[in-house]
């Protein structure tokens, strides 16, 4: 739980040059329907059974539609409805809402939709079906946004090859009572439909990784943590290389990190794997130690 809002609250920082496209009375109605979703947003996740939980769903998904509708409501950035993830694309072409829904221990849903950009500031939107279930291989899977993977997206980056706009989300997923699941998939459009996935990992055969999957997920087990993110001065996704508590790679529930990362680098339209992303080494006895404290330059033992 703590994970889920730690995540959204850094992944609700939205531009505020967004607001510059809506009118006052535009911005005062989207503040007051924003508002009034607030509770159900939180509902959503802090129901106590799963009946309040489904509701509080079922009402947050209408009213945000609803919400949606007003004209310009692309550049009104919900940042206040904290279990709601909203990431804009890096060229402002559409954004992306997705949130979950715990309906028990080991089931979990997600919900989400695209809204794209549109010059008249009408209201543009495609919604994402859950359709994990259904999917036998999630790591080969290419899908529409009828048959959608699901995850709480929380970072996006947008590159370029061959004149195509290609938009790399990384997104995580509660998954069940054992495991969790992190995800790097690339997003992008054919005739103006969403396609998730594809041919754009390159990753090195061995015994545990699939071998150049259509999406990469990193499952690990429950609230471990390993990282994974963008990070802009190397220009690579960075990830926490996985160990097993014993042993047994194969069983996801067993994975943890081991403070070592690995990652991507894009090259020619594609995700090439690197093995280690940090080389440098500290020589034994040379590692960087605190300054010792002088006392007379300390007000420590200050006792006035």
């Amino acid at each position: 739980m703590k994970y889920l809002f730690s995540l959204l609250l850094i992944t609700g920082l939205i531009y505020q040059s967004h607001a510059q496209h809506l009118s006052a009375n535009e911005n005062k109605l989207l503040k007051a329907k924003e508002d009034s979703m607030k509770q159900y947003a939180l509902d959503m996740v802090q129901g106590i059974n799963v009946k309040d939980r489904f509701m509080a769903d079922s009402i947050l998904t209408r009213l945000l539609v609803r919400s949606l509708k007003t004209p310009n409501s692309f550049y009104y950035p919900f940042d206040s409805l904290i279990t709601v993830s909203c990431l804009y694309a890096p060229d402002s072409s559409f954004r992306i809402f997705s949130w979950q829904l715990t309906i028990d221990e080991n089931l979990v849903r997600q919900h989400g939709a695209i809204q794209m950009h549109t010059d008249d500031g009408s209201l543009k939107l495609i919604p994402l079906i859950d359709h994990s279930d259904n999917i036998d291989n999630i790591n080969d899977s290419i899908v529409s946004n009828k048959a959608w993977i699901g995850a709480l997206y929380y970072k996006m980056v947008m590159k370029e090859h061959a004149g195509v706009k290609y938009y790399t989300l990384l997104g995580f997923d509660d998954n069940n009572i054992r495991s969790s699941r992190k995800y790097i998939e690339v997003l992008h459009f054919e005739n103006g439909d969403p396609v998730f996935g594809g041919k754009f990992f390159s990753v090195p055969n061995d015994s545990i990784r699939p071998h150049n999957p259509s999406r990469f997920v990193m499952e690990f087990k429950k609230e471990a943590g390993p990282r994974l993110t963008y990070d802009k001065e190397l220009d690579m996704i960075v990830m926490e290389h996985l160990v097993s508590e014993s042993n047994q790679p194969r069983k996801k529930w067993t994975l943890i990190g081991d403070g070592d990362y690995e990652g991507f680098k894009w090259s020619n339209g594609r995700w090439i794997y690197v093995e280690k992303v940090f080389n440098q080494v500290t020589p034994e006895g040379q590692a960087p130690t605190p300054k010792p404290l002088n006392p007379k330059d300390s007000k420590l033992g200050d006792k006035r």
